[in-house]
């Protein structure tokens, strides 16, 4: 598996920024408009970058923190509830549920499918969205 996604600098003290991520997160997920795509599982590479407000004295704990593992299984529960047609709705609602914790200030995602077009390593999209 080659990593394409350059690495970001979402994190910024002068900003009170840290930047949480989950990286090439492959999952198999019922996706995709077309016949030969329905009703079936296909692989899905996941990557999510979060700017969060940043705590310097997190103590150790996990609740001072955004969980990537949290968000990770956000995740999971988005692809098992049933079908999505777009690349894009995944994406929209990746970051929607990142919103969940309200110390998350903006999410980038991006959602690539592995086998959707022959002779590519993937083809998808990469949001970037704001807190509401």
């Amino acid at each position: 598996m080659s990593n394409n996604v350059q690495p970001l600098r979402i994190a910024d003290a002068a900003r009170g920024i840290r930047h949480v991520f989950i990286r090439n997160l492959e999952v198999l997920a019922h996706i995709g408009v077309y016949g030969h795509e329905q009703g079936k599982l296909q692989p899905v590479r996941i990557n999510v970058d979060l700017a969060v407000e940043d705590v310097i004295a997190v103590e150790d704990k996990l609740d001072k923190v955004v969980d990537y593992a949290s968000i990770e299984q956000r995740i999971r529960a988005i692809i098992g509830a049933g079908h999505i047609n777009l690349a894009e709705t995944l994406a929209e609602r990746i970051a929607e549920t990142s919103f969940d914790d309200p110390r998350v200030k903006s999410a980038r995602v991006r959602v690539e499918k592995l086998h959707a077009l022959p002779g590519a390593e993937s083809a998808g999209v990469e949001i970037e969205r704001n807190r509401p």
